[in-house]
Parts: structure tokens; sequence; C-alpha cells
């Protein structure tokens, strides 16, 4: 990652006036600092020429205007730097999140949801220092030295010719130390990202590492990745100091030299700005190792199906079917179907079986356009899916998951999510679904917070808050994964009674392994070696 990395300072687009504010304040420092050196140099050769007191009071009063003056200069570069780095920070979290959920709404690229979380927090509040202190740092430090320099070329050369000897010195120090900086943050942002990823998969998975008593044992797993991001903490922070004390000593350097030879004048100021410009370096180093990630996720290939032109044919009249099909993950060697053909009639149901990792959510991603197929088409009544408009087609489909997200809010909002729906909608839905009897038995009704936070719901009536989802929506075509794996018999019973009102007159694709799901089912379809593989109507899973 380069410092000034022309791919972030495009994101500046947006707040580029607040960035011009916080240039020109600095510029109108550069000359409080040349006026402010004047001044106390008039005011230390007077006092040692004899000057009295009064002739030397309009410079003291100038001074001391100078000096608040440039104050004030200071706190206005902070506001206008913090507040375009606030707003270049949230569009970045924006673009990043709706990127993912727009381009990659199944993870294809094997990215763990840990480290997209850590890039979208941590990650991204780290650059805070990079657009609001170390940017405009940075044209600071390409005005300042040369017009202190050749301000003090019109005093004395000799000085001005010393300055602009030692001068280099701090850049190129600057430039040794932050190559082992970029190393070490780099290291420390990986270990972030296993720490985060490895305990989101340890929080997630919690209820299976308890049923086996295996919650434990995870401890010391989160207590290693926990080590090694603190020695790579500790490291990138032992940098730090001592590249702060190099870049120190360089400008020290430099200052002795001038004033062994000729004297103080504008010495210090003229390597502080290149001194401010590595510490803001180095305070934005944390945000610049995790650039490069987080662009990489930015610019993605896109994995969804963008859709084209064409309004998507509906499939209550229009055969949907998968013809010669194949997908690759990009994480994952080999295809996961290769030469798939099947065809979902209107108003069939459709159950597809197959091993663990056969690649049946891979065909429900597909026929939902999360995914786009390496080879082959999805077409909807002969109209390839690819070219249909990618909100119309949504707006057919209905997608129940194995275990359906809740959002926190009420059990109507959950049930209504995404739809402008009315009470009496919602729970008419929740009816045909099997969920409004344990619905009204909860405290509130409908109006139950569930959720982050909220009372929570079991399994099967998670399922049934999600095909209440689905009969709100009235698709024509339902994709339902495993909708009874993992429910107690009274729950597969409810679930099972509401996927069978479901189906009515809709066209379904079943991924399921439980016979009484199975045995519902219209045709059975067996994926095996990512072929589609046509079984006996009442062939038993």
């Amino acid at each position: 990652m380069r410092a000034l990395d022309p791919r972030l300072v495009r994101r500046t687009r947006s707040v580029r006036p607040l960035l011009i504010v916080d240039t020109a304040l600095g510029a109108v420092t550069t000359a409080f600092v040349v006026l402010q050196a004047t001044l106390l140099a008039r005011i230390v050769a007077g006092a040692f020429d004899g000057a009295p007191a009064s002739e030397l009071r309009r410079d003291a009063v100038a001074l001391a205007l100078a000096f608040a003056g440039r104050g004030a200069l200071a706190w206005g570069m902070e506001v206008a730097g913090r507040r375009a780095a606030t707003s270049v920070l949230s569009e970045l979290r924006l673009a990043l999140v709706a990127r993912r959920l727009e381009t990659q709404p199944t993870a294809a690229d094997g990215t763990q949801s840990g480290e997209i979380a850590a890039a979208a927090v941590q990650g991204i509040e780290a650059l805070e220092a990079y657009f609001a202190r170390y940017l405009p740092q940075v044209v600071l430090a390409s005005i300042v030295p040369f017009v202190v320099v050749g301000w003090v070329a019109t005093v004395d050369l000799e000085s001005a010719l010393v300055m602009a000897v030692t001068l280099p010195l701090v850049p190129v120090f600057m430039w040794l130390v932050g190559r082992a900086t970029e190393q070490r943050t780099r290291e420390r942002w990986h270990a972030l990202r296993c720490l985060s990823t490895d305990f989101l998969d340890v929080v997630r998975g919690l209820p299976t590492l308890r049923s086996f008593n295996r919650g434990g044992a995870q401890a010391t797993r989160i207590a290693e990745v926990s080590e090694r991001h603190r020695r790579a903490t500790m490291g990138t922070l032992r940098l730090t100091f001592l590249s702060g004390t190099v870049l120190e000593l360089a400008a020290t350097l430099g200052v002795a030299l001038v004033a062994v030879t000729v004297g103080v004048r504008l010495a210090p100021e003229v390597y502080l700005p290149l001194r401010r410009l590595g510490a803001e370096y180095h305070a934005s180093a944390d945000g610049l190792a995790v650039a490069d990630r987080m662009l990489a996720l930015l610019d993605a290939p896109v994995a969804a199906c963008e859709g084209g032109p064409r309004p998507a044919p509906s499939p209550t009249f229009a055969p949907v079917r998968l013809e010669g099909v194949a997908f690759a993950y990009p994480a994952r060697p080999g295809r996961v179907l290769d030469g798939c053909d099947f065809e979902l009639a209107p108003g069939e149901t459709v159950a597809l079986v197959g091993e663990s990792g056969a690649g049946k959510s891979t065909v429900a991603a597909l026929l939902l356009g999360f995914l786009q197929p390496t080879a082959g088409r999805v077409t909807v009544g002969g109209v390839d899916l690819a070219d249909c408009q990618a909100d119309d087609w949504h707006a057919l489909v209905a997608w129940v998951p194995q275990h359906p997200a809740l959002v926190r809010g009420t059990v109507a909002d959950n049930i209504r999510i995404g739809r402008q729906a009315s009470d009496r909608a919602v729970r008419a839905a929740a009816a045909l679904a099997g969920a409004d009897a344990f619905v009204c038995d909860l405290p509130g009704g409908y109006g139950t917070l569930v959720g982050d936070g909220g009372r929570p719901l079991s399994p099967g009536e998670r399922r049934r808050i999600g095909l209440a989802r689905a009969f709100l929506g009235d698709p024509a075509l339902v994709v339902l994964d495993e909708p009874t794996a993992d429910l107690d018999p009274a729950s597969v019973e409810h679930v099972s009674r509401a996927v069978r009102r479901l189906g009515a007159g809709r066209t379904v694709l079943l991924i399921a392994h439980r016979p009484e799901m199975v045995a519902h089912a219209d045709r059975i379809v067996r994926l095996e070696d990512g072929a589609a593989v046509a079984l006996p109507a009442r062939w038993a899973a």
C-alpha cells in the first residue's frame, strides 16, 4: 500500500471542499509561522541591542496575535479534517457493506464475515488519521519547508544552504522506517482478522459446542489467537516509538548544524512539517495496512446476477431450467456443479437431494440470482435469467433458509421485513405458516421484541417466521432449504403442513433429506458429481 494511494485519494471526492479549506488554512498557517519567527527574531535582536521596551511593545503584541492566530488556524484545520474524515469513513463503510450484499450475497469468494466486520469497523476507523491529518500534512510538508528556506535565503544565504542540505535527511529516514512499519502493521492486521474470524465462528457455534460439552475447549484457541494479536500490536507500537526517535534525531541533527554555524533562526520550523508528516504516517499505518484488503473487497468481481433490461417471466406460467450449468467457487478446487440440467415446471414441487457439499445450496443460489453460472445458463420461459431485471425477478421468488435471520424489532416487523403490509395481512401470513398460535402466546403478541437483545425464539418458531415472510410475499417460485432440519417432531409437523400450504399452486424447489418432506414432492432429483439425476417418485432419502 502506497502512503499516498490514488484509490484512497479518489474516495475523498465528496469532501474535496473541506480538504481544500483544510489545506488553505495550512497555507495561511505557513505565513503565520514565518511572521511569528520574524517577529521573535526582531524582539530578541532588539533586546540584545538594548532597545527600550516601548519600542518592542508593538512587536510583542503582534507576536502574541500571531501565536493566537496560529492556534486558531490549527483548531480550524483539526475541525475541517475530522469532518472530512467522518464523511469519507461513513461512505467507505456503506460502500463496503452495500458492495458485499449486492455482489457477494453468498460470499462465493470465501471471505469470512468476521474479516468483513473487522474491515468495516476497526479497519475503516483506523483510516481516520489518514484522511483527517495525514493528507493535509502532505500538502503542508510540500509547502512549508520551501517557503521557510526561501524566506531564510533572503536574510542569510548560508543558513538556507545548510537547511537545504540537511532537510532531505528526514524524508530518507521516514522512508526507511516506513518500510518496516508497513510490514509490521500488515502482520497486526492479519492477527486481528484471525481473531475476529475465530471469535465469530465460536460465537455462532456456541449452541453446538455446548450440546457436545466442547465450549471450554475453544477458550484455548481464542487465547492463542489473542496472544498472537497482542504480540503483533506490541511489536507495531515498539517500532512506532523507535521510528519517532529516529525522525526526531534526524531533525535535531539538522537543527544542530544550523545552530552551530549560523544560529537557530527558522531551523526548527523548517523540519517540523516533515516530522509531523512522519508522525501522522505512523498514526495512519493501521488504516493503510487494511486499505489494500478493503479496496480489494470493494473491487471484487461480481458474483451475483446483475440482471438485464428484460422483465422476468413468471414461474407461474413459465418453466425454470438449469441448462448445462457449471459452477466453481474461487476459494475451492474443482467444480461444484458440472453440466447440471433439470427443469422446474409451473406449479411443480421438486425435491433436491444429495450428499452434503453436493451443490444443493449452490443450485438454490443460482435460481435466486445470488450467483452466476461459470458455464451454461439459468432460464425462465427460455429467457436467460442474466438478461432479466434483478429486482423484477426477486419480487417473484421467495427463499426460506435453514436459519431465517431475525432483525431487532417486533415479530410483525420481522414478518413484514422489506415490505409494506397491513397488520391483517401479517396475521394472515402467520396463520398460514402455523405461527399465529405461538405468536399470540408471546407476552406482547405481534409487538414482542425479537432479534438481538429481544426474546429468543426456538428453531421451529424461527422457521415459521421465515415461512410467514414467504406467504406475505405471495411468490411464484419458492426455494426451501432444509425446512425441517434439526427440529423436534412437533415442530416438524407444524412446518411440514405450512410447507404444503405454501407449495399449493406455486413452483417449489425443496432441498430436503427427511422422508416426510420428500414424500410430498412431485419429482425427486439427486445431485451426483455435479450433475442432476432423476429418481423414482417414491424414493426415500
